[in-house]
């Protein structure tokens, strides 16, 4: 059989069979094919990663095997969330960027990923100065040990931001609300597979020799860093195409001192219109249970480890400790 007619086997499976059997397939379109959609949700497979790494498998490990104090952990924790807020500046500064390239979205998403992965690079070492002690003051180090959370939040959320808008840049309007369904699917399968990884490289955590311990932490996290680094750059890679157009008249309006739109008039016209004050409200109240409700759970195990306990039960097994 030819190259040819196999490549033609494989588009008319692409084209024809794929989109009747696979889930949110019709999001696809001619100007975003399927595999390119796939590719770019990778960057939702890393924020998944970090979510699930920032809010759930170090809480558990700090506070339950390293005895960090709950408040200090809880402060740490708390610190990437405070970024949240500033992802609709985030979202405005890449609307309006001006990039020799014509690029928009691409710069926010390039240093997003290397915030994450300097706060993941240096975030082991602050923690375990922060447990075990070291010879500088308890102050810097949780200076230290709070930079890093916040840096890593920060980038989380500057990445997540630029590669939506990246994303509705791509898809038309008619596509966009099942593109966006299925870059949130893809954060939720992340999320859970992360979960059962991170569950099982650290199963045997607390039975471990301290030195071994800790240098499985320093591996899942500065791993951690490396995945993300890896997932985001084959998310990002020729998504955004080069518009001279563009370019030049960010050039020209640069050279010509042309003043750039404001985020407060921005959010100020955005807000009168329509009911996007009462949106936004019951978006908080909406959104506020769920939080509770992970935070008041008996004991702060994380996702895989309340998996497999709920495994357990169901099979009457006993459940890992």
């Amino acid at each position: 059989m030819s190259g040819a007619s196999l490549e033609e086997i494989k588009q008319a499976w692409i084209r024809e069979v794929l989109p009747k059997i696979l889930p949110f397939a019709d999001a696809a379109t001619k100007e975003l094919p399927l595999m390119r959609l796939l590719r770019l949700s990778l960057f939702q497979a890393s924020a998944g990663m970090m979510m699930v790494l920032l809010y759930g498998t170090m809480n558990r490990v700090m506070v339950v095997e390293k005895g960090v104090p709950t408040w200090l952990i809880s402060l740490m924790v708390a610190l990437p969330v405070l970024f949240a807020p500033f992802r609709a500046l985030i979202g405005f500064k890449s609307d309006i960027h001006r990039s020799a390239f014509g690029w928009r979205r691409v710069p926010y998403i390039w240093f997003g990923t290397l915030m994450q992965f300097g706060g993941l690079a240096i975030m082991p070492f602050t923690l375990l100065l922060m447990a075990e002690g070291g010879s500088l003051p308890t102050f810097a180090i949780w200076i230290a040990a709070g930079c890093a959370f916040l840096l890593a939040g920060a980038g989380l959320h500057t990445t997540q931001t630029a590669g939506l808008a990246l994303a509705t840049d791509l898809a038309t309007e008619e596509s966009r609300p099942r593109v966006v369904a299925l870059l949130f699917v893809v954060l939720q399968l992340s999320m859970l597979v992360s979960a059962l990884i991170y569950g099982w490289l650290l199963t045997d955590f607390n039975s471990m020799h301290p030195n071994q311990a800790n240098q499985r932490l320093i591996g899942v996290l500065q791993g951690v860093a490396l995945i993300t680094v890896g997932l985001n750059l084959l998310a990002l890679w020729k998504q955004e195409a080069i518009n001279q157009a563009r370019a030049e008249r960010s050039i020209a309006d640069a050279a010509a001192n042309v003043p750039q739109p404001k985020f407060f008039n921005t959010w100020h016209t955005f807000i009168s219109a329509g009911h996007a004050t009462r949106l936004l409200i019951a978006l908080g109240l909406g959104t506020n249970p769920f939080k509770v409700l992970i935070r008041v759970r008996p004991q702060p195990h994380d996702f895989a480890v309340f998996a497999f306990r709920q495994a357990g039960k169901r099979l009457r097994m006993p459940a890992s400790p």
